[in-house]
This record gives structure tokens, sequence and C-alpha cells, in this order.
């Protein structure tokens, strides 16, 4: 039985619409067809586990089964734009059954709601197609509710149609800030509610199971869901980090799939005729395979096409940007290692102050835990792990001779249960990294099981909300052994359980090579600090806390639906070693402080913040053009904000860019030098 221990956030990646060439076409409903055996066979499986095996050991019933609808139907419709409540109320009819659904291994529901979501997204492509062409008055006051949870299902199509009427004015209005106005803005929004119903009417039966039963699952707590073979495969690739392909980054914008990024060495790279902007248009297999359309094709569907074994051959019709015209270009897949999300490393000198003095910074900025899987199960010695390639940095920072190490964890969703345990090992000497609890209530301490440690100096670790699970355990445990400091948001996410990834071929299957029918990610465990405390909810603390948008985000654990609850175990601290302290932090804390006062960019982000957290408050948008405009640069400073730890996190951005907010976390690293030296206990070795 395969069984992988994750610490990591759950994440939902919002991927752009294709938008389809024909503007108004002949729309009707399609069927997405009936439950096979396979998928039965899956949802008995997963059922099975789930009652085994879950931490919090809550039964399948009722109110799972209740949880379950409203996740399910939220999944399908988010934003209410298609769903009547004569349909919500036709699905609350069985709000009880789901669970003796899953008990029989039953799915015929999920697929009627379903085949309903297809009637009334033809419905509501239908009336859009019509409501874009209208005239719409941008003077009047009138509003975009953005509250959807609280928002209830239209009554009729009348009430439908007017919301769909709002959401459009908005559509044009984003897209007039873009300077994209009249026919084309018609036409761009013709494009892409036609493409969205494409998009949905090519979901797969095994697409509708993982949406269903994930639904089912995340009823239990946010983190534990049900992964397609075709997730499966993608969430391994990100954890080994390499894949056979050509090397490029795709998305879909306008019915076309869009190449956003070359990555630097692979086979697109070498082969050079592909360009960020290009639109993959066609793709046929080796050198006389048959040219297949992919425009307005899904992209998990079109990556599938042009990924595959190093050393063969795919073909790609592609329209370079600013041509109409498709050429074709031959390309030999290769194996692609993808280092965006590796760990990297950099060294800034830094002064503070008016004594002349520099000081070096190693900066390391960690996206996420990664280890390759694979290789570790088959026992391959130097497979790729995050604490080998963070040790390598270190080495070459001590021979630049650094002074400080900075850890940027503020993008990083957590990984690898054994990396975290494995890389806080690399800055302490000895001691219980995490503590682990199962469902019997049995409590293991995990120790750092290499002696000596890789950096002995200052260590500071940058965190946000967005630092999640496996980088909560290694800044709990540098807090914990008073190792160093943490600065940044008020708090991590706040997740603290561990999941394990269950392949339900090797569950069904013992034999060498089992079918892939996808995993259980599940979470069978809850994790705590050295000191005893948990994260789950409340996250870890910082030291030095810094003004920043994503600290008012709700994306934190407790902003999520269903988490499991805060909780502590023993403290298992024997020693602290002494580079930190109250006053250490308090005297850290005023100065950034004064820094941050004295700053003109510091105080017009605490200004964006004030207006972001007003408009969040409101949770609506406003349709009249004049207002909406004015407020546009509030709202524009959080998508900003999104984007670029995105970004940072897909390794788009620099190391670590000069700007104000960076530059203060190397002002309070240098005071920190200042204030530790002649305090450091520990011997590197």
């Amino acid at each position: 039985m395969r069984r992988l221990q994750l610490c990591r956030t759950s994440s939902k990646i919002l991927v752009a619409l294709l938008l389809i060439t024909s503007i108004c076409p002949n729309i009707t409903a399609e069927s997405i067809g009936e439950p096979s055996a396979k998928d039965r066979q899956i949802t008995l499986t997963v059922r099975i586990l789930m009652t085994r095996q879950h931490l919090t050991k809550h039964k399948l019933d009722d109110e799972i089964s209740q949880r379950a609808l409203v996740t399910f139907l939220k999944t399908l419709d988010p934003m209410k734009l298609y769903f009547l409540q004569s349909d919500i109320d036709e699905f609350d009819a069985k709000k009880n059954d789901i669970d003796d659904m899953i008990n029989d291994g039953k799915l015929d529901f999920a697929f009627n709601v379903f085949d309903r979501l297809m009637e009334r997204m033809v419905e509501s492509v239908t009336a859009a197609n019509r409501i874009i062409d209208e005239k719409h008055d941008f003077t009047i006051d009138e509003y975009l509710s953005t509250d959807w949870d609280n928002l209830t299902y239209a009554a009729d199509r009348a009430a439908l149609d007017d919301r769909w009427r709002k959401r459009i004015k908005y559509n044009l209005l984003v897209l007039k800030g873009d300077e994209t106005e009249g026919d084309e803005a018609q036409q761009r929004l013709h494009r892409r509610y036609n493409s969205l119903l494409k998009q949905m009417q090519q979901t797969k039966s095994d697409e509708l199971l993982e949406m269903f039963l994930t639904a089912v699952t995340t009823s239990y707590d946010p983190h534990t869901t049900y992964m397609s073979p075709t997730t499966l495969e993608n969430f391994e690739i990100q954890m080994r980090l390499n894949l056979d392909g050509i090397g490029a980054q795709l998305t879909l914008e306008d019915g076309y799939t869009n190449i956003t990024k070359i990555i630097p060495g692979g086979a697109a790279d070498l082969q050079g005729d592909l360009t960020v902007k290009d639109r993959i248009v066609s793709v046929a297999q080796g050198v006389d395979g048959k040219m297949v359309d992919v425009i307005d094709m899904k992209l998990n569907d079109v990556v599938a096409k042009i990924r595959g074994k190093a050393g063969t051959t795919v073909r790609l019709g592609i329209i370079h940007d600013g041509s109409a015209e498709t050429v074709e270009v031959i390309i030999v897949r290769a194996k692609i290692q993808l280092r965006d999300s590796e760990a990297k490393g950099k060294v800034i000198e830094h002064q503070l102050g008016a004594d002349g003095k520099k000081y070096k910074v190693g900066i390391i900025n960690l996206p996420s835990f990664y280890m390759d899987m694979e290789a570790a199960r088959k026992g391959i010695k130097d497979y790729r792990s995050t604490t080998r390639d963070v040790r390598v940095i270190i080495d070459g920072f001590k021979k630049d001779g650094v002074d400080a190490i900075v850890m940027d964890l503020s993008t990083n969703g957590g990984g690898s249960l054994t990396e975290a345990i494995d890389l806080t090992g690399l800055f302490i000497d000895e001691g219980t990294v995490v503590q682990v609890k199962s469902p019997s209530g049995e409590v293991q301490q995990y120790d750092d099981r290499n002696p000596g440690t890789a950096w002995d100096g200052p260590l500071v670790v940058v965190c946000s909300k967005f630092s999640a699970s496996a980088s909560e355990i290694f800044a709990g445990a540098i807090a914990d052994y008073d190792r160093g400091i943490v600065v940044g948001d008020s708090a991590t996410h706040g997740k603290g359980t561990v999941q394990s990834l269950l392949e339900l071929g090797s569950q069904l299957f013992r034999i060498a090579n089992p079918p892939n029918l996808g995993a259980l990610k599940i979470t069978m465990q809850q994790f705590y600090r050295p000191s005893g405390e948990s994260t789950q909810l409340r996250g870890v603390k910082s030291d030095v806390i810094l003004p920043s948008i994503t600290d008012h985000m709700d994306v934190s654990e407790s902003d999520l639906d269903y988490p499991v609850a805060f909780d502590e175990v023993d403290d298992t601290v024997k020693e602290s070693l002494g580079l930190r302290d109250a006053a250490l932090i308090e005297s850290l804390t005023a100065a950034s402080a004064k820094r941050v006062a004295a700053s003109e960019k510091f105080q017009e982000l605490q200004a964006q913040i004030g207006k972001y957290n007003e408009h969040r408050k409101e949770k609506r948008i406003t349709l009249n053009e004049e207002k909406y405009f004015a407020e546009r640069e509030s709202r524009d400073a959080e998508k900003e904000t999104r984007e670029a730890l995105r970004d940072k996190a897909n390794g788009e951005s620099e190391i670590f860019p000069t700007t104000f907010y960076n530059t203060e976390v190397l002002n309070i690293t240098v005071e920190y030098i200042k204030q530790v030296a002649g305090k450091i206990k520990l011997a590197a070795k």
C-alpha cells in the first residue's frame, strides 16, 4: 500500500476560461451520460477509506450529506448564475440521502444535477449573448453583489437574466479599464461565455466524479480530496519537479492555448521556434500523425496531447503573436526540470544606519517542500529533495561569508512532511521538530535525524497567510527553540493537519503496476509544534509584523469550511538556543515600527489596506462607471498583490526583488545580526 505524508494547503487553481471563435453558435444541452462500474468501484473504495482512516472519525451521516450537497452545488455554480431556486428545492429533497448514495456506490444524483446545470447554462449563455448586445446605462447607481454565500438563488428566469445583465455590465467596465471597448468588448464577451459553455460540455465522468466525491470528503475537513487520475499525475509532477514534454507553460484565453512561458533549457527553448504569446491551434503525434484541432479544447486535454515520453516527437500548429497564419513546429520531447519551483538563493549586501558597514544576507526563496516521491519509493539514493537543494545553497552562502540567512516562505503552501523535518534539521543540532497525533490519540515525536547543523548563524523566516502546513512546521520549530525570528503577516495560514496520499489502484489491486484510479488525499493526523501547540486555525505568530494586504485577506484555515479544531499536546522543548527572546523581539519591533511610520511607501500601503477593508465589508461592486473607476485603484491593489504572489510562487519573479517591504525585511535582519552577535550556541558541522 502506498501512503505518502503531505503537509500542504488544498488549492483550487482558477484557470482562464476558453473563448470560442464563433460569437453566437447554435447552443444545445448535452448529457454527460451515466456513471460507470469503475465510478462505483472508486466511490465504494473512497467510502471505506474515509470511514476507517479519517482523523475526525466522523460518521458518513446526514450531516455530511447536507454539507456535501451545499459544497457540490457551490462547486458547480459558485456565483449562482445558473441554477434557479426551483432546481435547488428539488435537489434539497435529497439532502439527507447522499450518505446512502455513497454507501451504495450510486452516483445517478450527481450526474442528474450536472445535466440540469448544462440545461441552465444553455439558457443563461443564450440570454447572455442577447444581453451583451443591449445598450447599458453606466450612469445609474446599481451594484453587483460579491457575497455569493449569502446570495439567494434567482426565483425565475427574469431574475436570473437581470443578474446576468449586471454581470455583463461589470465585465464591460473591466474591459474598458483594460482599454477594450465597443464592438471588440462585446465580441470578447460573446466568445467568453460561449466558450465557457463549450468547456463544461467537455467535462468527463471522472472529472465530475472528482467534484462530487471531493464535495463529500471536504465535508469532513477542507484538505481531504479525491484526485482523478489526471489530477494525481499533475500532483506528482509538481512534487518531483520534472516531467517529459516540450517545456512550455500554457494558459487558455480567447479559445486558444497560449504560451505564457518557455522553460529555459527545455525542448521548446532549444528548438527555438516558439515564443511567449504564440497560440497553439492544433497538435499531432509523431512525424506523420494527423493534426487535431485544439481550439476550445480544455487545457488539461491539450496538455495531455502535448506531453509525452522523452525522445518522441510532437507537431504543433502555431499562430505567432501578431500573425494570422498557422505554421507547423516540430519538437522532440525531453525531460524537463521544473526549476521555477525549486529552492533558489541570492546574496544581498545591505546597510542599515549611518555606520557605513554593509552586511551580507543570504536569501533563500522556497516555494514548496518538494520531494521526488516515486524515486524515494524506489529507493533511489540521490532523489530530488528540498533539503538537499537548500544545503547546497547554504554551503555557497558560507563560502561567500554571509552574516545571516533569510528563509522566504511567504508563498510556500507546504508539501512533504519529511522534507519539513529534514530542512529544520539544517538549523538545529537535535530535538523534536514536530509532534503528530493519530486518530487513536497516540502522539509521536519526529526528531531531527541528522546531528550538527548546516547553518548556525542568525536566521530570519519570512511568512504570510499563504505560508501553510510544512512551512508552519519549520517556522514553529525555529520559534520554539528560539533559533531565529519570524517576520511578516500577523500569523501564518493555520493548517495543522497531515494528509496521506492513498492511491486507489494500490488499495484495490496488490500488483506491481496497478491501474491509475486516482487517489484519496486524506487527513489522518494532526501535527503540533515542539512546544505542544497546534498550528491549526492559529498558525505561527510573527515576532515582527509588517503591514500587508495579505494579512487582511480571507485566506486562512479559519476562513475555510469545516476545519479541524485547535488542540494541544505536551511540550517537548528542552533547550532555548538563545537567538530569540522577549526583549529582543520588543526591540526589533519598536525599531521596525519607527521606520515603517516614517516610510512614505508603507503609509501609502496602509491607506490602500484601509480602502481594501472598506470595500471588503461592502461585498458589492458599483456599476456606475465614474464611481467604479474612482474605486478601482484600491481594488487593483489586491489584484496586484495576488498576481505578485502567484508569480513569486511560480518562480516568475526575482528571488528577492527590491521593494520597500523587502528592504524593511533586510533592515530587521541587519538589526537582528547586531543584537545576537556573540549569542550563538550551535556549532556547524
